[in-house]
């Protein structure tokens, strides 16, 4: 029995969106690392962790383009390839020119990678006409979780090399399983295209703020949900990390279940609904009078929040008039220049007023995602796009 393309091709994207979640995780259990090998304080550190964010963002419109002419396959390869050796680099650099070449190249490719990824999880949706794009993104959830559970033992039993060794051989073996598998869209038709090749319809643009409303929440939660029920509620080190642990679970429980509901209700109908239940455990989290409900208001954002993200990003890949790559390069620079801004923008604030009234306000903006729900419409139109090529 010969084996389905589409099938195979859903699978093996999972697996990438595995490898670059995997990634992320794994470069958590090294950032101590490096304040231990060169004596990073922490603004020197914070720095260099912004050019590795900044390397991600300047990537994705490049990537775009570079998907409107070879396709997401190629691009997904090479890309692929290169971020799977690329903590292998950060963890041999010996000096800190040579380290901070390996971050930017390291964020580079993991942006890359990123757009690519996504850009052919569209394609597989239009080949299967069914929605994949939430539990793709779950993929990338258990990668960052399995990357940073066991990146830690490794890193100590290991060192960082041997913790990065490790990491490269696994994220490689991934990869090279994938290649084979991955579908190839139909050469684009470039249309749409305005200045440098940024297409020209507002609509995309706005999707892209929805993709940033929605990831500006997320990332406020990973970083600060924790310290905000440390210093403001009283928690103890071990409650206060049950925030995170609660949201992220939650999120990538979702995630998996997210194309269920997507394929059942309709994107606008499952964004709405996203955005209400988030909007409601944002404003319980920022209005609770314990860690306990706190927490778990918390796991309730995550519920909403998880499937908001990749029904944004299928929007943007199905845009009519210009090609999946414009639209997800649109998006994602979009959505994660506002997730590099936001932490710093976020502790500012915080040393004013709290982060209590800060989760309250992010209440409101995901209150204005579910009033851009519509904006959203264009993932519903899966089996009207182009199906891609064998």
């Amino acid at each position: 029995m010969s084996e389905n393309p589409a099938r195979a091709g859903r699978w093996a994207v999972a697996a990438c969106f595995f490898v670059n979640g995997f990634m992320v995780g794994s470069w958590a259990p090294q950032i101590p690392l490096l304040v231990g090998r060169f004596g990073f304080s922490e603004t020197v550190l914070g720095l260099l962790i912004l050019l590795f964010g900044v390397g991600a963002v300047v990537s994705m419109p490049v990537c775009g383009w570079l998907i409107g002419r070879h396709g997401s396959r190629a691009v997904l390869r090479v890309s692929g390839l290169l971020c799977a050796a690329a903590l292998l680099l950060v963890a041999a650099a010996s000096a800190v020119p040579t380290l901070i070449a390996a971050l930017v190249f390291f964020g580079v490719f993991l942006g890359a990678m990123d757009v690519a990824m996504n850009s052919n999880a569209v394609v597989v949706e239009r080949r299967l006409q069914r929605a994949i794009m939430s539990s793709s993104h779950g993929f990338w959830s258990l990668g960052g979780f399995v990357g940073a559970g066991v990146g830690g033992v490794l890193a100590e039993r290991w060192g960082h090399l041997g913790h990065a060794g490790a990491v490269t051989l696994v994220a490689l073996a991934l990869v090279l399983a994938a290649m084979p598998k991955l579908i190839v869209e139909r050469k684009p038709a470039v249309a749409g295209g305005g200045f440098a090749g940024f297409p020209r319809s507002p609509l995309v643009y706005l999707t892209g703020i929805v993709a940033l409303f929605s990831m500006v929440p997320e990332g406020a939660v990973l970083d600060w949900a924790a310290l905000y029920l440390r210093q403001e509620m009283g928690a103890g080190l071990a409650e206060a990390s049950l925030a995170f642990t609660a949201f992220s679970g939650a999120m990538a429980l979702m995630r998996f279940l997210g194309d269920r509901v997507r394929n059942r209700l309709g994107a606008v109908a499952t964004m709405r609904l996203s955005g209400a239940v988030a909007a409601a455990g944002m404003l319980g989290a920022g209005m609770a009078p314990s860690p306990l409900l706190a927490t778990l208001a918390f796991a309730l954002a995550g519920l909403g929040i998880a499937n908001m993200v990749p029904i944004a990003f299928s929007a943007a890949g199905n845009q009519p008039g210009i090609s999946s790559a414009a639209g997800m390069s649109v998006a994602t620079t979009v959505g994660y220049s506002g997730l590099l801004a936001a932490p710093s923008l976020v502790g500012f604030v915080a040393e004013r007023t709290g982060f209590a009234p800060i989760f309250i306000a992010f209440s409101a903006l995901l209150a204005v995602v579910f009033l851009m729900a519509h904006l959203v419409r264009p993932a519903d139109g899966i089996a009207s796009q182009p199906a891609a090529g064998t």
